[in-house]
């Protein structure tokens, strides 16, 4: 009685919470979508939408950027607002943005079905397509601090990875090897164009039109139900990242 009572229930909320956002981006107060349905996340010229630590995030010339030095750095994420506050809204969707490495070194990535696990520092854990200056992890999807399983590079360029039932992890080869795709990339000093899409179990990492990678994840430790959308700063460099044109899709779920 109490499984069936609690599976009532659950699937009562699914049923709240998808007649809450039946128009997402109206209803989190995002704006209207343009044709294709994409809603735009930045304004061009200040952080309203975003939160993050004052000195460590701001806007420059348009754009969205990020810098700290080795001596004061912090491992630390600028927040979407309306993620933070509605979390679930953000389970489906197909987000874009572009990033520049300004220098010659650092870390980043951008945190999707995430949580933020120190308040302090804005800091998310779960699912991150992974962005680096050397392009060593650019393409990849990492799991950031434990959030999603500890199950740490989820998926690497070049493969499509499924997580199975049992958790165990099954990789097959893309199209364009880890090697090729790698080519692809702008590290430091140049625009790149991210596409990230997140519908059910299934994730595609895109950079510059090429399909970095791909994600199934069907392990009970998956996080499904949405989560915080947040750009990383990572800890341990002197660095600077830009990001600009960023904006979402909201999707239905995948059947």
């Amino acid at each position: 009685m109490f499984k069936r009572a609690s599976l009532l229930s659950f699937a009562a909320l699914a049923l709240s919470s998808t007649a809450l956002f039946a128009d997402p981006a109206a209803d989190l107060g995002l704006g209207k979508p343009d044709a294709d349905g994409f809603v735009s996340l930045f304004n061009g010229k200040d952080l309203t939408g975003w939160e993050g630590l004052p000195g460590y995030w701001s806007v420059k010339d348009g754009v969205i950027d990020g810098s700290e030095t080795k001596e004061n750095s912090v491992q630390t994420d600028l927040i979407l607002s309306a993620s933070k506050e509605h979390p679930e809204a953000f389970a489906n969707f197909e987000f874009h943005i572009k990033w520049q490495m300004v220098s010659k070194d650092g870390n980043s990535g951008v945190q999707f079905r995430s949580v933020i696990n120190n308040a302090k520092d804005l800091h998310a854990g779960g699912y991150q397509a992974d962005i680096d200056s050397g392009g060593k992890y650019t393409g990849s999807i990492y799991e950031e601090s434990g959030s999603a399983g500890g199950r740490g590079t989820m998926s690497s360029r070049g493969e499509k990875t499924t997580w199975d039932a049992d958790n165990k992890r099954h990789n097959e080869p893309l199209s364009e090897s880890n090697e090729a795709l790698h080519n692809v990339l702008k590290n430091t000093g140049d625009w790149n164009d991210i596409v990230l899409i997140v519908n059910g179990n299934h994730v595609q990492y895109k950079i510059n039109g090429h399909l970095m990678t791909e994600l199934i994840d069907e392990s009970p430790k998956a996080v499904l139900k949405g989560g915080v959308i947040a750009l990383q700063m990572h800890k341990g460099f002197t660095m600077d990242i830009q990001f600009k044109d960023a904006s979402i899709k909201f999707l239905d779920a995948a059947k």
